[in-house]
């Protein structure tokens, strides 16, 4: 049960106002994800040093890792800028490996002495460490930090190529955070008994930009307003727990219709994703910028979170399913434990199900505006005051 529903009384008036905050998570430019929600509302009383992603996976031949360790290298040497308004971001640089006790101790030295470096150009003291990243566990406690607050989206270690050594330091990790949150039912069973302190906060949606998809102004993109119908969409990252097997057998059902995919194709999913090939009624799409999706979800007639079943998204929370339904869409999910609570998320148990789900709200699609408006409570906003209360319960005890 969380804080902010055993104790409705509690004030969160000097909570989370007012400090410097330190924010270990994925990238600045990548996607806009929870860790970058939760920011940006917390940016408009806080300070945040935003320490882009210190690798949890091990980088493969692939092209795409080895332009990314190019772009580490060179984002290296550019100083820390500040992206908007009282969000500092700071590339730092560390060897991808954890298991060999020398390689970590390098890594910490060197990951420490890059952080400090920018606390003292901005001149921080005192500040609170939010960690996104277990990776980032080398350096908790080192920081000087105030208040360590381990904030858990994902079973990181069921990971493909998770980095050797990355599950003792998220243990400890764990262990030495004054407050632990996790963002699924999942996480919470199973991360508990490494802290007494931990909670749980679903995930928000950022209600207002996905609510444009309603807009009469809004224009749904040449590339799938011509489309023949029904469109079937998904938005996000195309990676290896993606269900491609499943995204076939959808496609090749609604034969008459379009399956549009959104997003960046992760280095893991590239032979998985090839299941997909000479489909004629499958449109990859590839990323688009944040700002666009409400408008392609405006051109979908449902959408789908086609995830496989595993120990990983099993504790997922994915955040593409809030941004559907905000944007009023139908939408059917593979059974996550997660979207089960959501009351506008059709589920399918397999495969066959799945299909018939997807076939009923395309038939029968309720009132766009109203599957919006019944989460327009889960803002990042209302997410924030959550963890307000749980860090006032936590300092007075």
């Amino acid at each position: 049960m969380l804080v902010a529903e055993q104790n409705v009384s509690i004030s969160t008036a000097g909570v989370l106002r007012g400090r410097d905050i330190l924010c270990f998570s994925h990238d600045w430019t990548g996607d806009p994800l929870s860790k970058t929600h939760l920011m940006r509302v917390l940016s408009r009383e806080n300070r945040i040093l935003w320490i882009n992603a210190i690798a949890n996976r091990m980088p493969t031949a692939s092209g795409k890792d080895m332009a990314r360790i190019v772009k580490k290298l060179k984002s290296f040497t550019e100083p820390i800028r500040e992206v908007e308004p009282n969000i500092f971001v700071l590339n730092p640089l560390a060897v991808p490996t954890y298991g060999s006790v020398a390689v970590r101790a390098f890594n910490q030295k060197f990951l420490v002495s890059q952080v400090r470096r920018a606390l003292r150009k901005l001149k921080i003291k005192d500040p609170i460490n939010m960690v996104f990243n277990p990776a980032a566990g080398l350096l908790a406690g080192k920081l000087g930090e105030r208040e360590l607050i381990y904030y858990c989206v994902d079973e990181y270690t069921a990971f493909t190529g998770v980095a050797s050594g990355l599950r003792e330091i998220e243990e400890d990790l764990f262990r030495r955070s004054d407050v632990v949150v996790v963002s699924a039912e999942r996480l919470l069973e199973s991360k508990k008994d490494f802290n007494p302190n931990t909670f749980i906060i679903r995930h928000g949606t950022d209600w207002n930009h996905f609510r444009t998809a309603l807009d009469a102004e809004t224009k749904v993109p040449d590339e799938i307003a011509s489309l023949p119908r029904p469109i079937i969409g998904f938005h996000g990252l195309l990676a290896d727990w993606v269900d491609y097997e499943l995204i076939r057998k959808t496609a090749e059902h609604f034969d008459s219709g379009s399956v549009v995919l959104i997003g960046k194709v992760a280095v893991d999913a590239e032979k998985k994703i090839k299941i997909l090939d000479g489909i004629r009624n499958i449109h990859l799409l590839g990323r688009k910028p944040y700002a666009e999706l409400p408008a392609y979800c405006k051109g979908f007639d449902v959408a789908l979170n086609p995830f496989e079943i595993n120990e990983l998204t099993l504790a997922a929370n994915p955040l593409k399913v809030r941004e559907y339904l905000a944007a009023g869409l139908p939408v059917v999910s593979t059974d996550i434990p997660e979207v089960r609570v959501l009351e506008d998320c059709a589920v399918g148990v397999d495969h066959a199900d799945f299909i018939a789900r997807v076939a009923e709200a395309i038939a029968h699609p309720k009132p766009r505006a109203e599957v919006s408006e019944r989460i327009r409570h889960e803002s990042w906003e209302a997410k924030v005051e959550e963890l307000r209360k749980i860090l006032a319960v936590s300092c007075e005890q």
